[in-house]
């Protein structure tokens, strides 16, 4: 099953996946799409508000805002890690649970990434925002490195997602029953 939507001028069948006994939610994943990766970023900068960084999560994130940072002129944007690595120093962590993952992960921020966040406007950016819970860890780790949020922004606002006032998107994306048949 697949449910075809219009983003960002460009069609796309997204395949219909099973969360619960009761949920299923169309599968949007940008990765090994260019064509739309390109356009989604060019549509959200043509809304964006005025920032100094970007930051997205660890990792379906990654593609849109690097295309962002890229179409923009940014020399840097910001990542969230799923996990520290040796390079990083001063790391800041958050916990984090979202629909598409079964447990608790956390989110790690690089100290030096910290500094340049304090003080700053950030926008926040991500594929899809559904229940809110990874745009929260991002938000905390933003206020945790003194940042400011300017904005929040993802290419699709899934479910509930959409009636919120602080988020910028570009789509709705409904829930599905089991059967593929759309939640109203």
């Amino acid at each position: 099953m697949f449910y075809r939507m219009k983003i960002a001028g460009l069609e796309r069948d997204l395949p219909i996946c099973p969360v619960t006994e009761n949920l299923s939610i169309a599968g949007f994943v940008i990765f090994g799409d260019p064509e739309l990766t390109v356009a989604c970023a060019r549509d959200l900068l043509a809304k964006a508000p005025a920032y100094d960084y970007i930051i997205t999560a660890e990792a379906k994130g990654i593609p849109l805002a690097h295309e962002m940072a890229r179409q923009a002129g940014d020399s840097k944007y910001i990542l969230a890690r799923k996990g520290p690595k040796l390079y990083m120093r001063d790391i800041m962590e958050v916990s984090v649970r979202s629909i598409t993952t079964a447990k608790e992960q956390h989110l790690y921020l690089d100290g030096a990434d910290a500094e340049l966040i304090k003080g700053k406007n950030i926008l926040i950016v991500d594929d899809v925002i559904s229940t809110g819970e990874s745009l929260a860890a991002l938000e905390a780790l933003v206020n945790k490195a003194g940042g400011n949020i300017c904005g929040r922004m993802a290419i699709l606002a899934e479910g509930e997602a959409q009636d919120r006032e602080d988020l910028i998107y570009l789509e709705v994306l409904p829930l599905f029953h089991p059967d593929g048949t759309v939640m109203g």
